[in-house]
């Protein structure tokens, strides 16, 4: 088992810094999230070959590697231009992601969950592009469904996933989406099994709470989701739950730390998050799962499992 950082609050760390600075922290492992300079968020990638090769050689100079790049884009929809583009953009991004050497890419559904139909018909002609050029390059591809996306719940996910009928494409668990993708994390854990292979780790507040007054949006009955990645401890995931769950079916993947919304304690929360974790590891894995792992501990949702500086907190 592999834990990785995904480095969402150090982006304003230059890219050929950035393996020195995550190595530091403690971590052997990067998920590449969008970067304005490298992937960004539903444009094609920045960066060049020549910067690509350099990236690569800086990460092996620090003794880190990068587990998947997770690039996000409009592959369903809402129109043909959108799509057609985002199929470009993502040939791109298998080229760099090939040229890195990483054999794993991360991505999510996209599309309107207004018009779920309108999204999958797009969604599907997306693949049929793309799926072949996956498996010529030998890159795996591991979805998630996402809050806002036209697939948002987890067990309608693994159908879709199974659909794909692939065996480059398997299933991502977001755990600070729990309480919008079924609030079953460990039944959606025990359904994937072996289709499970990468799990994002980071704590959330059940937006559902208070008869749903725990957010108030407006105008009323809007359709917003909400929700948060927080260090562990500061939510209502059940942590204990679902590693208990990821257990119980021999998971032997990626779990990557995703906190966001703290850059002032970008790296202190990185590391706090990679001692909580290893601790998850240790109590309900055997034996050495993750080399390194701390002690057991406890994960009762609130509760935390490092110091937390007050003047951090949400």
């Amino acid at each position: 088992m592999r834990i990785a950082l995904d480095p969402q609050m150090l982006r304003t760390t230059p890219l050929l810094e950035l393996p020195d600075v995550v190595a530091g922290m403690g971590y052997e492992w990067i998920e590449l999230s969008p970067r304005e300079d490298f992937i960004p968020f539903f444009k094609h990638p920045r960066v060049d070959t020549a910067t690509v090769r350099a990236f690569k050689s800086r990460l092996a100079d620090a003794g880190v590697g990068v587990t998947s790049l997770l690039p996000v884009m409009r592959w369903s929809g809402p129109g043909e231009v959108e799509r057609q583009a985002a199929v470009r953009y993502w040939k791109r991004a298998i080229e760099i992601c090939v040229e890195l050497g990483v054999d794993t890419m991360n991505s999510e559904f996209n599309g309107r969950p207004e018009a779920p139909e309108l999204a999958e018909a797009m969604f599907w002609r997306s693949m049929e592009e793309l799926l072949p050029v996956f498996e010529r390059e030998g890159v795996k591809l591991a979805m998630e469904p996402h809050p806002d996306d036209f697939i948002e719940l987890g067990l309608p996910a693994l159908d879709m996933i199974r659909g794909i009928d692939s065996p480059c494409v398997s299933f991502l668990y977001c755990l600070p989406h729990t309480f919008h993708q079924g609030d079953d994390a460990p039944g959606i854990i025990a359904n994937a099994g072996e289709l499970l292979t990468h799990v994002h780790v980071a704590d959330s507040m059940d937006h559902r709470a208070s008869d749903g007054l725990r957010y108030i949006t407006n105008p009323p009955g809007n359709t917003t989701r909400v929700h948060q990645h927080m260090e562990i401890g500061r939510g209502d995931v059940d942590f204990d739950e679902a590693f208990a769950a990821l257990a119980g079916i021999g998971f032997d993947g990626v779990l990557t730390t995703c906190v966001f919304g703290w850059d002032d304690q970008a790296r202190e929360s990185g590391i706090r998050m990679l001692d909580a974790i290893r601790r998850l590891v240790g109590k309900h894995f055997s034996g050495d799962a993750v080399s390194g792992a701390g002690a057991a501990g406890t994960s009762r949702p609130n509760f935390p499992q490092t110091p937390l500086p007050d003047d951090t907190a949400p």
